[in-house]
């Protein structure tokens, strides 16, 4: 099993590429018990949002995890942030920078084009796949790229991050509207800060799928992970909490089917 796949009705997938935890046996051998731990998962995005059966949006969640190798990065491993550190295609450190891998066991060329065979592709397969189907039937369709991440990273940012921090490519991968509209849903909740393509623009998928000329906006929202659950392990899910921001969740993906249903 690669992924985990609802189909909806409403033209709005919401994308999870980071919830996944599984790692293969033939990888996991070769691992560290840092590895094991998988605390740079994007841990329980499918309990958080699972209010969009109900709404009638179709979701994707992966099932290997992002030590595996990440999905929401380009095929050819370019760096999406330029002059700024950031995790690869198969990464081989943690967010601490701990190793991922034992000395000597580090995927090399081949492996990593194994990888992307076997793992990376039939995510992305499937993605395009459902992003068609909803927009043949509804002729736009809203792609939500769904992440979230400890509040305090140092390797990737100084201090504590905004609570949620929307990206759109710099406004090249939705329309400016729905970009607004989501956001100021956020800021209008008024309990959380709020980040407009700030530290994150959105990843690989957000920036090769969102095409607005064609009728396909894409979205991402990264969550600081301790709007909904605890950080530190074993990386509880806080109901209490996830309570708070589920409804806001909820009016910001009810508004964005709405708008693109115009």
């Amino acid at each position: 099993m690669d992924f985990h796949l609802e189909a909806g009705t409403l033209p709005l997938l919401i994308s999870m590429p980071h919830v996944g935890t599984g790692i293969p046996a033939d990888i996991a051998e070769k691992m560290t018990p840092a590895a094991r731990l998988l605390a740079d998962t994007d841990w329980h995005l499918r309990e958080l949002y699972g209010f969009a059966r109900e709404l009638g949006a179709s979701t994707l969640a992966a099932h290997w995890s992002r030590y595996v190798i990440d999905l929401n990065r380009p095929p050819d491993n370019t760096n999406l942030y330029p002059g700024q550190d950031t995790t690869g295609l198969c990464p081989l450190d943690t967010f601490a920078r701990e190793p991922l891998y034992q000395p000597g066991h580090a995927p090399d060329e081949t492996e990593v084009r194994r990888r992307l065979a076997l793992y990376w592709q039939p995510y992305h397969d499937q993605l395009r796949t459902e992003l068609d189907r909803l927009l043949a039937a509804h002729g736009r369709v809203v792609l939500w790229e769904a992440h979230s991440i400890a509040s305090k990273v140092p390797r990737f940012f100084e201090g504590k991050l905004p609570d949620l921090n929307f990206g759109s490519a710099d406004g090249a991968s939705c329309d400016p509207a729905l970009a607004e509209l989501v956001s100021a849903a956020a800021r209008a909740d008024g309990r959380y800060t709020i980040a407009v393509n700030g530290r994150f623009k959105g990843g690989h998928i957000t920036r090769s799928y969102g095409r607005p000329e064609a009728g396909m906006h894409a979205l991402q929202l990264e969550m600081c992970q301790d709007t909904y659950m605890d950080e530190a392990p074993p990386f509880g899910y806080r109901p209490d909490l996830a309570a708070q921001v589920q409804p806001l969740l909820r009016r910001m993906l009810q508004g964005a089917a709405d708008w693109v249903k115009r």
